[in-house]
């Protein structure tokens, strides 16, 4: 049986439009959800939360993914083992208290040593998410006042 020429040529064209299709929509799919909304007082705008690793008996690491709304960030605050923020995605800030603001984007890692007092969160204009990882082998968070936003836009 012989198949027609121009019956061919439209099965693969439909078979490379699909498949490049299904590409686009795997390409942009999220590796994680955000999680759920912070409700705490430790931030300003919206920001969500999913705990990707979390402390137990034989790990006192944790990892979670937050994602901030443009413009929300954390108060400041500082961890006594210290912090490290893996850009996921967007552009964001991160300042340790009397030194400028940094930007962050995805791909960057910070190092925030212990005790520093510093805040991070989203630009002005784009979403950002970051990985945080810590401890708690030597306390948990300690928590301050909300970075202001005469101070964050500077």
């Amino acid at each position: 049986m012989k198949i027609n020429p121009i019956y061919s040529t439209f099965l693969i064209l439909t078979l490379l439009i699909g498949c490049n299709e299904a590409t686009e929509i795997h390409k942009d799919a999220a590796l994680f959800s955000k999680g759920e909304i912070i409700t705490n007082e430790n931030f300003t705008g919206t920001a969500w939360l999913i705990m990707l690793a979390t402390p137990d008996s034989l790990n006192t690491m944790y990892a979670g993914l937050v994602t901030f709304e443009p413009g929300a960030r954390t108060n400041w605050h500082s961890h006594p083992a210290g912090q490290i923020l893996i850009v996921t995605k967007g552009e964001g800030y991160y300042q340790e208290e009397g030194k400028d603001k940094q930007t962050m984007l995805q791909g960057e890692t910070i190092k925030c040593l212990p005790n520093i007092k510093h805040w991070h969160g989203a630009s002005q204009n784009s979403e950002f998410a970051h990985i945080a990882i810590s401890s708690r082998d030597k306390g948990p968070a300690q928590w301050f006042q909300p970075v202001t936003d005469d101070k964050y836009s500077k």
